[in-house]
């Protein structure tokens, strides 16, 4: 996908309602007060692969937050350790924060009108098997 396509994937989730249970659409997943999708998937499989993945995912995540910036003004970068770190000891982090810390490390992160926009990009072990991704986050929760 193009820095246009993942815009026009964000403005398409900013004009959807939030469902009133958790469910999947064609961007990923939904539930009360939030939609979270993931923008851009790198499959790799040998560790050279592995680094062009994250560094195109990378700087996919750049040039998006670059775009969205120039829309919404400065992002804030908001690391989600904190929030993993809760998680993980059984404190209740709200939905679609509790899953995002456990797949990005950070965020950018904009408030746009009755909503807040993240982008980041997943993380990985260097063992791990799944995919890096570029996501995306649209909601009315407030960030922990």
């Amino acid at each position: 996908m193009t820095t246009a396509q993942h815009l026009a994937a964000i403005d398409l989730l900013r004009s959807r309602p939030f469902p009133a249970e958790r469910g999947r659409s064609e961007l990923g997943d939904s539930g009360p007060g939030y939609h979270l999708a993931a923008l851009r998937t790198a499959a790799d499989g040998v560790a050279v692969r592995r680094e062009a993945a994250a560094e195109q995912c990378e700087a996919e995540c750049e040039a998006l937050a670059g775009a969205l910036s120039g829309r919404w003004g400065e992002a804030q970068l908001i690391s989600l350790w904190s929030a993993s770190v809760r998680s993980a000891a059984g404190e209740d982090v709200a939905a679609p924060w509790d899953e995002l810390s456990h797949s990005a490390a950070s965020v950018y992160l904009w408030r746009v009108e009755s909503h807040w926009i993240a982008v980041g990009l997943s993380r990985r072990a260097a063992d791990d098997r799944q995919p890096y991704q570029l996501l995306a986050v649209v909601t009315e929760i407030d960030p922990p």
